[in-house]
């Protein structure tokens, strides 16, 4: 990817890097995948990818682990380790004061890396908030993360964690967001815009809904692009969002890529708005 076309985000500590990640939800499930899975995600390293997320809820550790493999390679073969961005998440109930930290260490263990770009709590559970974040901030005095962040907030949970000691460290907030999910616009979005935070998107293609929507395909058509293309430019245009779509295969990643190049203009808009209206009083989070 040519990096002079490559949107960007930036973070609240005034760190940039790209707005368009890959994602790795349902990977490390089946051993029968993994060298298709391998491939995948040293393709998106090839192609420019960057970003990665990742998980331990996900295949147990076995996204990790297979990105891990992906990652070792393309460090042997040269790449900078200061290229990557590298993401993980604690599951809620590892994420006490002490329970983050054996979680992250084995994280870390599985991808193979010494540090963790960020690393944020997956959803809200039961430990205090404070706990947590004393358990990121001594992460990060250990040097295992660098930044922290959380996952499926509303706004509400987001000036909660405010409110606690240490809690204006958080790097991002990572949600659900895409053009048949837009409820974030409606008061979660302009806080975090406020808060100079940049909005991660999960599901940016509405789990598999706009690949193919019929309400997609005359922006698409105009564009020579794809209804996906579509979907993920528009998101790409927000500012201040990162979306990361899953590395499913190659024909996937390469149309994720090319969609950076894909200009919006005002025509194509308004018919996304009519077709996918924007939100008009306060929406529950959507979570996947």
């Amino acid at each position: 990817m040519d990096r002079a076309t490559q949107p960007e985000v930036v973070f609240p500590s005034g760190e940039t890097r790209p707005a368009l990640g890959v994602g790795t939800w349902r990977l490390g499930e089946s051993a029968a995948r993994r060298s298709a899975e391998l491939a995948s995600l040293r393709l998106a390293l090839e192609l420019g990818f960057r970003v990665i997320d990742t998980a331990e809820m996900y295949g147990d550790g076995g996204a990790e682990a297979v990105l891990g493999q992906a990652l070792d390679g393309a460090l042997r073969g040269g790449m900078q380790r200061s290229e990557l961005f590298i993401v993980s998440k604690v599951l809620p109930q590892h994420a006490s004061e002490r329970g983050v930290q054996a979680a992250c260490e084995a994280s870390l263990r599985r991808l193979q890396l010494e540090q963790l770009d960020l690393y944020l709590l997956h959803w809200r559970g039961d430990v205090p908030l404070a706990d947590t974040v004393r358990g990121f901030e001594h992460l990060q005095r250990r040097g295992l993360i660098r930044l922290w962040g959380v996952s499926n907030f509303d706004s509400q949970d987001m000036r909660e964690l405010f409110s606690v000691p240490g809690g204006r460290a958080c790097a991002t907030n990572q949600v659900y967001y895409s053009l048949g999910e837009r409820g974030v616009e409606f008061d979660l979005l302009p806080w975090q815009r406020v808060q100079q935070m940049p909005l991660m998107a999960y599901c940016p293609f509405d789990q598999g809904a706009l690949v193919d929507h019929p309400a997609l395909r005359p922006v698409a058509e105009r564009h020579r692009a794809t209804p996906s293309q579509v979907a993920l430019a528009w998101l790409l245009r927000q500012g201040g969002v990162m979306p990361i779509p899953k590395a499913r295969n190659a024909v996937h990643l390469r149309h994720n890529a090319a969609a950076q190049g894909l200009r919006l203009d005002a025509e194509d808009l308004a018919e996304l708005d009519r077709a996918f209206p924007p939100p008009r009083q306060p929406t529950p989070l959507a979570v996947r």
